[in-house]
């Protein structure tokens, strides 16, 4: 499904988050320059854009990993057209990682764990190759309350699917991408979900409006 839409993912992003995402993503990395991480793994890293706003920690290096060669495909010539060196693309299944244990001193993750087909054995691959004391940095879209979480729903339900389909080609993916946020165990459940798997230090922040949110952890 990745592969089919990864031409046109990045502008799809951008378009149907009427480019907030982009600020979510710099706000996690803003949170997460007190640990001074040198060496950063990008679970899920699509076309690597998260990976690349990881640079403004001035890491050693970020690898990003993802299961979607059509993804990779289109980040790895994103990194050569921009130049950037010290970011590694490469084929990978994130619930079953081939880095070693405690091999990263953090980890993050930006709408990738809701992909999860084992959400429990993924967040202990996480925290199985951060270093003690190491972070783990993880963005997902929740489901806001009141009044402005029933129009994003409706917009979940009948614009994006439908702007989805026009932009990308591909009627499944956003189809699939509401079901999926619906389905998701989000806020005190999934700070559960990750004191289960041992993380410590573990809390969340939501944004706009409840639309994001961002979970923290530490080894």
């Amino acid at each position: 499904m990745f592969d089919n839409i990864a031409h046109r993912y990045d502008f799809l992003n951008r378009f149907l988050s009427m480019g907030i995402d982009k600020g979510w993503r710099k706000k996690a990395i803003e949170m997460l320059q007190e640990h001074k991480p040198k060496r950063i793994l990008d679970i899920a890293t699509g076309t690597g854009d998260f990976a690349i706003e990881a640079l403004k920690l001035n890491p050693d290096e970020v690898v990003g990993v993802d299961i979607s060669e059509g993804m990779l495909d289109v980040g790895r010539k994103k990194l050569k057209d921009l130049g950037i060196s010290n970011v590694r693309l490469e084929f990978g299944d994130s619930e079953e990682l081939q880095y070693e244990d405690a091999s990263f001193d953090a980890v993050i993750v930006a709408f990738g764990v809701r992909n999860f087909e084992n959400l429990e054995k993924g967040l202990s691959e996480i925290r199985r190759v951060l270093k003690p004391g190491g972070a783990a940095m993880i963005l997902e879209l929740s489901k806001p309350k009141s009044i402005f979480g029933f129009f994003f729903n409706l917009y979940n339900k009948t614009l994006l699917p439908l702007w989805g389909k026009l932009f990308s080609g591909d009627n499944a993916a956003y189809s699939y991408l509401p079901e999926s946020v619906r389905a998701f165990p989000e806020g005190d459940e999934f700070n559960g979900i990750m004191t289960k798997v041992k993380y410590n230090n573990v809390s969340d922040r939501r944004f706009s409006l409840g639309i994001c949110s961002i979970y923290t952890g530490t080894k």
